[in-house]
């Protein structure tokens, strides 16, 4: 019998996402043939591991985050994989978040909750982030609103304690209500940390999203944080299905692979609504807690004291769309839930997001989303390219 394949993981423990990544590499290992893994404890920034040099593998997948670990790794003789931004050997096929779809998630989800004044907090010395904040700015703007970036005055800040204390300045100084995207959620809790100290009300007065959904950093913020939710399944999966393709000879010089999120997780952190208007806000959390049990605009007229023209004429004024735009969004965004993180039949996910006939919920998804359920939930899985 043939040996199993010798891999070698070099990809940080140290956090959620590249765990997660880790996860989505062992489900392929699992579904497909074995493999012989070697994976030490690993930090972001760490120098090569010293086994590395007399190694003698047949693939690596890799986030190369420093010069170091790319000097290692560019004249070895065997597949690559990499899965980082840094782009440090751009020669290698790669993997990272689409960071264009992370921000218009993130802005989306301050948008419906009638966000004015925006902000980004961000850290420079990342790829990632940058992207994330070019994005994020876009739109933002095109939305019509403006948004300020986070610039330290002294990019060599010592500790934590001054980082947070530069970031309460930058706060303290713009418009609020303020909906603040958070590069990755450890930015997310510094920022809810500068609020507290400045005494600013969260959500109320600043609402804030990080990125990466680390369930013991936003569970631990305070309060809680929202966050985009990264597919870091699939993200890792993927990985492992090329490496394992250019194992068998495939060549995949260069090749780009941006993976979008899965979602928001909704915390604390961004629960509220900035309507100036408190009926139409009264008619928008009616609606966000019971659009999936099938209620119409008659039913969101019964809640709120308003006539029909002039509960759509506020709607369109406050968020951009009518009561039965805003029923249908809620719907389809449960839908896209169900189809991504269940294996639920449409019937059954039709009868969960409140619509009463399967026909017509995929007539309505294929409208609004440009393709059928069934289309969409094959783009939301792991692809396997043999």
């Amino acid at each position: 019998m043939k040996a199993p394949p010798q891999i070698a993981l070099l990809i940080e423990t140290s956090n959620a996402y590249a765990r997660g990544l880790l996860r989505g590499i062992m489900a392929y290992i699992h579904e497909h043939r074995p493999w012989s893994l070697y994976l030490s404890e690993h930090n972001r920034g760490d120098k090569p591991p010293g086994w590395l040099q007399k190694w003698n593998g047949d693939g690596i997948i890799a986030r190369i985050e420093n010069p170091a670990i790319a000097e290692a790794l560019r004249p070895l003789k065997m597949p690559i994989v990499d899965m980082s931004a840094a782009r440090l050997i751009p020669a290698l096929p790669w993997f990272e978040t689409d960071d264009a779809a992370f921000a218009g998630r993130a802005a989306e989800h301050l948008l419906e909750r009638g966000f004015k004044h925006f902000a980004y907090c961000g850290e420079r010395r990342f790829n990632w982030s940058n992207w994330r904040c070019e994005h994020f700015q876009n739109f933002v703007r095109a939305a019509g609103h403006e948004c300020s970036v986070y610039s330290p005055r002294n990019r060599n800040l010592p500790k934590d304690e001054d980082e947070v204390n530069d970031i309460a300045n930058w706060i303290k100084a713009l418009p609020k209500p303020l909906g603040v995207m958070a590069c990755y959620d450890l930015r997310g809790q510094q920022v809810l940390d500068a609020c507290r100290h400045l005494g600013v009300a969260v959500p109320d007065d600043v609402a804030v999203i990080g990125v990466d959904n680390d369930d013991l950093l936003c569970e631990l913020a305070s309060p809680p944080l929202s966050s985009v939710i990264p597919n870091t399944h699939r993200t890792g999966y993927e990985a492992a299905a090329l490496l394992d393709e250019m194992m068998s000879g495939k060549r995949a010089t260069g090749e780009t692979h941006l993976i979008p999120p899965l979602g928001i997780a909704t915390r604390q952190s961004t629960d509220t609504l900035a309507i100036e208007d408190r009926n139409v806000a009264r008619a928008v959390h009616y609606i966000r807690l019971h659009a999936c049990d099938g209620i119409n605009v008659q039913d969101v007229l019964k809640a709120v004291p308003h006539s029909r023209r002039l509960l759509e004429s506020r709607f369109k004024k406050f968020i951009g769309r009518t009561p039965h735009e805003e029923i249908l969004r809620v719907q389809l965004d449960r839908v896209k839930q169900l189809l991504t993180e269940t294996a639920l039949s449409l019937e059954e996910i039709a009868e969960r997001a409140g619509f009463a006939h399967v026909e017509y919920l995929s007539v309505v998804f294929k409208r609004e989303v440009g393709m059928p359920p069934s289309k969409f939930r094959m783009t939301q899985r792991p692809r396997v390219l043999r």
